[in-house]
């Protein structure tokens, strides 16, 4: 007999799942627990099963991992059940601890692995999160490895494969979520990226590959390691050389790096997010829009660095006008560089503008809008002539 507990997470659905997969054959099978029929452990447990008081069933599922302690199904099963008592009951860390003793006689366990970043999920430990899910993530994919044995035919095989494949996605989405969730809400640069390292390959193809390179990217300008977000972005762009996100990220990085060449390559992926993204069109939506403004405003920004300023009072005028009403930071950004190019070039009157504008927006630029500002009203006019 195959016992399963009804977790607080499964569904109908997966229990269905799960017990197909029990009627494949072993060779491509995720680690289940087991206990066969007729044997002294399924006796044990119908008995348990028949005493109506929770508490006694406690101290009688301690009893069975007692007396089959030989038997790694029973223990991770006895542990399990306990484990769902505690849970249930609310007493967290028992749980938590029980779910650990199961794991140690099942480590590949994916139903045990849920279970416990479940009860992690609710304790707020991020740090077990992440390991539960990325040791379910890794063991999926190990046992999806797993090689073809002799006398199996490859149709048999893929069949199972896929089979294998499909019965545990909703058990392994879960853990990928959970994974995912638990970097986003992380507050804490190094840790994150030490989350963003243990991700990456224990769920390789992600679903949330892109939203995970874009951290990564972030927590790395975070973390003031441009050698390494330049490294990582460069990598990502190379498999994704389309991704809007990824370009402007390395576009604002490069255009505020020093070393040589670091410029040009902030033109370029500028360059290429504004023909991506069509922000003009009569159909951009919100996100191109703050996509291709953004794009504009760093290659104005490039461009004014290059000491091509005349070139890059268009582009800053789009990108003003892509922004505004968008988001106040990007759009008080592009309004500063427009009015230090306007005031670069003597166009005081334009310049005055924008700034008293930029300075009228809660935003991080507004003290150096108002500063640049001073500077403008201060500053001598060029004679008539």
């Amino acid at each position: 007999m195959r016992y399963t507990f009804l977790m607080s997470r499964s569904t109908l659905a997966r229990l269905f799942l799960s017990a197909l997969l029990w009627t494949a054959p072993a060779f491509a099978q995720l680690d289940k627990i087991t206990i066969p029929a007729g044997t002294p452990e399924d006796k044990a447990l119908q008995a348990i099963a028949n005493e109506p008081d929770a508490e006694k069933k406690v101290a009688l599922y301690e009893d069975f991992v007692r007396n089959f302690s030989a038997n790694p199904m029973a223990v991770a099963y006895g542990n399990w059940q306990i484990a769902q008592y505690y849970q249930s009951s609310g007493d967290l860390e028992k749980a938590l601890s029980y779910g650990d003793r199961a794991l140690t006689a099942r480590p590949d366990d994916l139903d045990l692995l849920v279970s416990q970043a479940n009860i992690a999920e609710q304790m707020k430990d991020n740090a077990k999160i992440v390991d539960y899910a990325c040791r379910g993530g890794q063991a999926y994919h190990r046992a999806l490895r797993r090689p073809k044995p002799a006398g199996v035919t490859d149709s048999e095989y893929t069949s199972n494969l896929a089979e294998a494949k499909e019965s545990n996605k909703s058990s392994y989405e879960f853990l990928e979520t959970a994974a995912f969730n638990t970097i986003v809400d992380e507050k804490d640069a190094q840790t994150r990226m030490t989350y963003i390292e243990r991700f990456t390959p224990a769920f390789p193809a992600s679903r949330f590959e892109e939203p995970v390179t874009q951290y990564a990217m972030f927590t790395f300008g975070q973390l003031n390691d441009p050698a390494r977000l330049f490294a990582y972005g460069e990598k990502a762009l190379a498999g994704n050389p389309k991704s809007v996100p990824i370009l402007l990220l390395l576009a604002n990085a490069y255009v505020e790096d020093t070393r040589p060449g670091s410029l040009e390559k902030a033109v370029t992926y500028s360059q290429k997010v504004i023909e991506l993204a069509q922000a003009e069109a009569p159909d951009a939506d919100k996100s191109r829009r703050l996509s291709g403004g953004v794009a504009h405003s760093t290659l104005g920004y490039a461009y004014t660095k290059q000491d091509k300023t005349a070139a890059a009072i268009p582009e800053l005028q789009s990108a003003a006008g892509l922004l505004k009403g968008q988001d106040n930071l990007a759009y008080a950004t592009a309004l500063y560089r427009l009015g230090w190019a306007y005031a670069k070039t003597n166009q005081i009157a334009e310049a005055k503008i924008v700034l008293e504008e930029a300075v009228r927006i809660p935003s991080p630029l507004q003290a150096p809008s108002r500063d640049l500002l001073n500077k403008v009203n201060a500053a001598p006019r060029p004679k008539a002539k």
